[in-house]
C-alpha cells in the first residue's frame, strides 16, 4: 500500500518544489515507521499565509520555514485510515535559510518535509535528548535519498 500524500503548491514560489518531489521525502520519512498506508498532506505557503499560521497557532507573528500539525485520532475510524495531519512549508523562507547556509535549496526542502513528518510521528525537539533522536533519524532519512548531513557544518 502506497502512502497517500496529498500536496498543495499555494505559495506561488518560482521555486516551489514538484509534487513528486515532496511525495517522495515524505515517503521516504514514512518508511523508517514502516507506515505505507499513511495518508497527510503537505502544503507550500506564501510568507502571509504563513505568518497567519505561526500567528494563530505558535504566537509568533512571523514566517517561519515549517509547521506540522497532527490530526488527534478521530472516533470510529480504524487506526489504518487515521491522516497523520498536515505539514505546511513556506518556500521563500526555505530558500533564504539554505541560501544563506551555503545549502542546496532541494536539499533544504526535503529536510524540512522529513522533520515535519517526523513531528506528525510525535518526534519534537524540546530539550537535547529530543533533539539528538530527531536530528539522527532526520539524517538517516536524508541519507537514502542521497542527501548529506544538514547539522554537519562544514
Amino acid at each position: 500500500m502506497e502512502p497517500a500524500i496529498e500536496v498543495q503548491l499555494a505559495s506561488g514560489h518560482n521555486d516551489e518544489p514538484t509534487v513528486e518531489q515532496v511525495c517522495n521525502w515524505a515517503a521516504a520519512a514514512l518508511a523508517v515507521f514502516q507506515d505505507a498506508g499513511a495518508s497527510l498532506t503537505v502544503r507550500m505557503v506564501d510568507e502571509t499565509e504563513m505568518i497567519e499560521l505561526n500567528t494563530r497557532f505558535r504566537a509568533r507573528s512571523e514566517p517561519t520555514n515549517v509547521l506540522s500539525f497532527p490530526v488527534e485520532a478521530l472516533p470510529g475510524l480504524p487506526e489504518a485510515e487515521h491522516p497523520l495531519g498536515d505539514i505546511v512549508v513556506c518556500p521563500s523562507v526555505a530558500e533564504r535559510e539554505a541560501l544563506s547556509q551555503g545549502k542546496k535549496v532541494e536539499d533544504h526542502f526535503a529536510h524540512l518535509v522529513v522533520h515535519g513528518v517526523l513531528h506528525l510521528h510525535g518526534h519534537d525537539h524540546q530539550n537535547d535528548s529530543q533533539a539528538a533522536v530527531m536530528e539522527q533519524l532526520e539524517t538517516d532519512v536524508l541519507a537514502t535519498l542521497g542527501i548529506k548531513n544538514p547539522y554537519q557544518t562544514v
